[in-house]
């Protein structure tokens, strides 16, 4: 009996204003917990924005603090060793003055010229150990990033801009300039003048 409805068939929903209200209030209900899944998605991403960066930042100060350590062990004693480097040159001008002659003739003053160029070469040894360079540019070219030029001659038998005295040497300390070098450089000498002896 196809004809006939069945007992166990639903029979069809009536729209009653009962099942027309339930329906809207089944869609405002669906509705609101949309709106709220999208308002904790937008949180979520935001909160995880917030979290990538605060790992990212806490990585710079890591890194940042890495690198100031390394930087406050390698160029911690900059002062002291520009402090030093005064002492090794006051050294080296002691050694200089004594004149090689006057060691020979002079046991006395050869045992003090042995000690000065014993202690300025142990000092040398350490400045080394740290990586303190002492900078002597002499006949090399002026630069302005190791050098400090005090005063300039003319000179016309080499080029302009050649450093040809130095009055104190410089150091860095790896790759830092300590003190600059002072020296001395030569410009090229203005042509003599020409005098017009037909007037």
């Amino acid at each position: 009996m196809t004809s006939q409805k069945s007992a166990e068939e639903p029979a069809a929903e009536e729209n009653t204003p009962e099942s027309t209200a339930a329906v809207s209030a089944e869609a405002s209900v669906e509705n609101r917990l949309q709106e709220e899944n999208d308002l904790l998605r937008q949180e979520n991403a935001r909160f995880r924005d917030q979290w990538v960066r605060a790992v990212a930042e806490t990585d710079n100060v890591r890194k940042r603090s890495q690198r100031d350590l390394e930087e406050a062990a390698k160029y911690g004693i900059a002062s002291f060793a520009r402090d030093m480097a005064g002492v090794l040159e006051n050294l080296k001008r002691a050694s200089d003055s004594i004149p090689a002659g006057a060691r020979e003739n002079d046991a006395l003053l050869n045992k003090l010229g042995e000690g000065v160029d014993l202690t300025l070469y142990e000092l040398l040894n350490i400045f080394e150990r740290y990586g303190i360079e002492r900078i002597d540019p002499l006949d090399k070219k002026f630069d302005h990033n190791l050098h400090q030029a005090v005063a300039q001659v003319d000179r016309d038998d080499i080029p302009p801009g050649m450093v040809v005295q130095v009055v104190q040497a410089g150091y860095t300390l790896g790759d830092r300039l300590l003190m600059p070098a002072m020296v001395v450089v030569s410009r090229q000498g203005e042509p003599p003048k020409t005098v017009d002896e037909t007037a």
